[in-house]
């Protein structure tokens, strides 16, 4: 079975990484979802992708880490979007919890790079036991080190390895990281059959990120991709 994850929930109808964004990809179906997690200033967990609000409010200048959630919730991220989402704030991840389906899979991509949030592995983990999503669940991250500290503190928890550039081996250097990886997310423009071939054959499910055309999508499943990470309804509403 092939497994599409909504990249940041769905971005090209609302603004990324927010309830609404979130609640258009399960009205589409999705399967699975994938966001992203940092710390505020004092230590909440909210989903963001950038570590500054540049992106989001072009009036607020600053890291998420240097505001406190009270804060964060007066900041207006959805007017940069559209007019229509006026007033939509950055959530927390217990409010994104508390809107996913039981079924729908949740892929959470730690944000430890280029901002290190000291306690975020632990944090987030209470956070998903508190939700009983220790299950259905996939922790992933371009910082290895955050992967393994969460191994250490839930040995069971999926872990999937991210990476950016192409790397020589990828299947090699998972295994002898020491990490109980289950699968490996490459970037879907360095993502051949080679590269899906040799990672499948040594134990590791394949996931490229992001992949917006269904003719794209088509291409990366003959390959033999475990699935995708996507922005559109039609890739990941499959």
């Amino acid at each position: 079975m092939v497994l599409n994850y909504a990249h940041r929930g769905s971005l090209t109808e609302a603004p990324e990484n927010t309830l609404p964004a979130f609640q258009k990809a399960f009205n589409h179906g999705a399967k699975g979802i994938e966001l992203d997690v940092q710390l505020t200033k004092d230590d909440h967990l909210v989903v963001c992708h950038n570590h500054t609000f540049s992106k989001y409010n072009k009036e607020v200048n600053g890291r998420i880490r240097d505001f406190t959630l009270e804060k964060i919730r007066q900041i207006d991220v959805g007017s940069n979007f559209s007019e229509a989402f006026k007033g939509v704030t950055l959530p927390t991840l217990e409010e994104v919890l508390e809107i996913c389906p039981a079924d729908v899979k949740v892929n959470v991509e730690i944000k430890n790079i280029p901002v290190i949030y000291p306690g975020i592995e632990e944090r987030l983990l209470e956070c998903l036991q508190r939700y009983n999503r220790l299950d259905n669940l996939l922790i992933s991250s371009f910082d290895h080190v955050a992967l393994e500290k969460v191994q250490q503190l839930a040995p069971s928890v999926e872990l999937g390895m991210l990476f950016y550039y192409r790397i020589l081996r990828a299947w090699e250097y998972a295994k002898n990281s020491g990490l109980n990886i289950t699968s490996i997310h490459p970037n879907n423009v360095y993502t051949d059959q080679e590269f899906v071939e040799s990672c499948k054959e040594h134990g590791f499910q394949v996931y490229p990120y992001t992949v917006n055309t269904v003719e794209r999508y088509e291409e990366l499943v003959d390959f033999g991709v475990n699935g995708v990470f996507s922005n559109s309804p039609e890739v990941f509403g499959k």
